[in-house]
């Protein structure tokens, strides 16, 4: 029988590439957690692929039920999702792991706001009342995120920033129940560096995971 870690309840909202790893790594790390997307089927779908401790919603019914929300949907749809759902996200924790950017011509991607901007800078100043933010588990590539995800003997570090400090814990267990090490930089205005093209990003000037010792070096 598998035991269940009892924490903040958490709902991953959108069922890409990230938001179903994040999902899948929670179950692996034995942490109930709510799936949720535009087309319910998929949840469903999804939820009946990660056993017992996955459960589908609907958007609106994930949110209200969930403590801690992660937000693995393109930046340009989290915005919009900010505004439709404000009332019902109202003293939650927000966890963005999004990046602004777009492909480019090239076969790669660019930047979609402004050089110097951040999504995370961006995004928090549209919270609703009462909520609290954090970026995270947009560091590493999708592909990294699952196998990087529980690796022995030393776990690779997953770094996060957020201004309220009082939400640290939760965002580092939540972290921890996916495999790796937390690792904060500061504030969102530290999120630039964590964002594709940072210091810190595996697209970055990061270019790999990397263990504690790295991570200490380089924050």
């Amino acid at each position: 029988m598998t035991q269940e870690k009892t924490s903040k309840k958490v709902a991953i909202i959108g069922l890409g590439n990230i938001g179903k790893i994040v999902a899948a790594n929670l179950v692996k790390g034995k942490r109930p957690v709510i799936v949720a997307g535009r087309d319910l089927s998929k949840a469903q779908e999804l939820a009946g692929k990660l056993g017992s401790l996955a459960q589908p919603m609907e958007v609106s019914a994930a949110i209200r039920e969930a403590d801690i929300i992660v937000l693995a949907v393109w930046f340009t749809t989290i915005k919009e999702f900010l505004n439709k759902y404000a009332a019902e996200l109202q003293g939650k924790i927000i966890v963005d792991p999004s990046n602004p950017i777009a492909p480019d011509d090239k076969g790669g991607f660019k930047k979609i706001i402004g050089e110097k901007e951040s999504a995370g800078s961006i995004l928090s100043a549209l919270l609703p009342e009462n909520a609290k933010f954090a970026k995270a588990f947009g560091t590493l590539s999708a592909a990294s995120l699952e196998s990087a995800a529980f690796q022995k003997p030393e776990a690779a570090v997953l770094f996060y920033a957020t201004d309220d400090t009082s939400i640290n814990a939760d965002i580092e267990q939540l972290i921890r129940d996916n495999g790796f090490e937390p690792v904060r930089v500061g504030g969102i205005d530290q999120s630039i560096r964590v964002e594709v093209f940072g210091d810190l990003h595996e697209f970055g000037a990061l270019g790999k995971t990397v263990t504690l010792a790295e991570a200490k070096e380089k924050v």
